[in-house]
């Protein structure tokens, strides 16, 4: 009989939460639903297994992911409450929104391969979070179907959020003082089967690489299969490196694809960084044209020159730009309405007299 977790039942941070049950588990830490009496309101408990709590580059990673997570403010990221370290046993903790649904790999599992006017809007979405991360110097290095979780939110379906910023690479600017950099070059880390070509070489990564893996996320939900045949992960990781992709249209054969397609995801599938979409929001806006009507009102993705303040009505609809010379179209009326009055005042002193 499997000894019960320690922590199901328990109140943590001074009772602010009761852990009801667990919910998921990897590697590094379980994953619990809580209730939040305070709040009204039940979250999602990620801890570090206690046994892990020595392990420096472990827990230096875990708080990597948490501070990551806490500066992305983007509808499509899933919300990060706090974080911390437990006071009863040290063990690290990240507060969470939770959420209710299924990843994008149970979708595809249980339901098949996706339409394409269902399956881009999604990741058109998914595009805003990634921009917003790359923006500030983040970048995902793990995505794949497992980490965008599908959810229901204001009655709207297939809400999108992107999980696990774990292995997110950041940058020096995002770095804390004293942090342990884990991501050397040379060192490979990720999901072989959705690596970039860069990642499965060990080289310094950026945000294309990211694109890449979004890329074949978009090519397994259209198809319910990957861009390469392989057996291993070894295999995986040498196609990613060597060989181009299947065609679309070669993938699965039944199924029929807008023209234009299969050359957007073989474009955000090249092999060299400097070949791709050099944005997310730059894949977003390639993809749009396919997705059909929801595509068409999905929010449409900050680019990097936009500003980075604003609410989200101003970033999903710009106003529209006047027409050159409406400006001094609009001085001139003034200017002769302002000449006809004075005219009008004259000739009336002149006639009064």
């Amino acid at each position: 009989m499997r000894p019960k977790d320690p922590f199901i039942g328990r109140e943590i941070l001074g009772g602010q939460f009761q852990i009801v049950e667990k919910i998921g588990t990897g590697g590094m830490g379980s994953v619990y639903k809580a209730s939040q009496p305070a709040m009204n309101r039940m979250v999602a408990i990620k801890i570090l297994h206690p046994k892990l709590a020595g392990r420096k580059d472990l827990t230096s990673r875990f708080r990597r992911e948490a501070r990551a997570m806490s500066q992305l403010t983007h509808p499509n990221t899933v919300k990060v409450f706090m974080y911390g370290e437990l006071e009863e046993d040290g063990s690290l903790y990240i507060v969470m929104e939770l959420l209710e649904g299924r990843n994008l790999n149970q979708t595809v599992r249980k339901e098949g391969a996706m339409p394409p006017e269902r399956a881009i809007p999604v990741l058109i979405q998914v595009c805003g979070a990634l921009q917003e991360a790359h923006e500030l110097g983040i970048v995902h290095r793990d995505l794949k179907p497992e980490n965008i979780f599908l959810s229901r939110q204001g009655g709207i379906l297939d809400f999108p959020k992107v999980l696990d910023f774990g292995l997110a690479k950041v940058t020096e600017r995002q770095m804390q003082p004293g942090s342990l950099i884990l991501t050397q070059e040379g060192m490979v880390f990720g999901t072989p089967e959705f690596m970039s070509p860069e990642q499965a070489q060990g080289k310094t990564l950026d945000a294309r690489s990211d694109i890449y893996s979004l890329a074949v996320i978009l090519y397994e939900v259209l198809t319910a299969k990957l861009p390469f045949s392989a057996r291993t992960p070894m295999e995986y990781i040498q196609k990613h490196v060597m060989e181009p992709i299947i065609p679309l249209g070669q993938r699965v054969p039944e199924l029929k694809f807008a023209k234009g397609l299969e050359q957007v995801l073989e474009k955000a599938l090249a092999k060299r960084p400097e070949d791709r979409y050099q944005t997310a929001s730059q894949f977003a806006d390639a993809l749009r044209p396919f997705g059909g009507p929801a595509a068409q009102i999905a929010p449409s993705v900050r680019s990097p020159a936009s500003p980075s303040s604003g609410n989200a009505a101003d970033l999903a609809a710009p106003a529209p730009a006047r027409g050159p010379g409406a400006g001094l179209l609009v001085g001139v009326a003034a200017l002769c309405l302002v000449v006809g009055v004075v005219l009008a005042i004259l000739v009336m002193r002149v006639l009064g007299r």
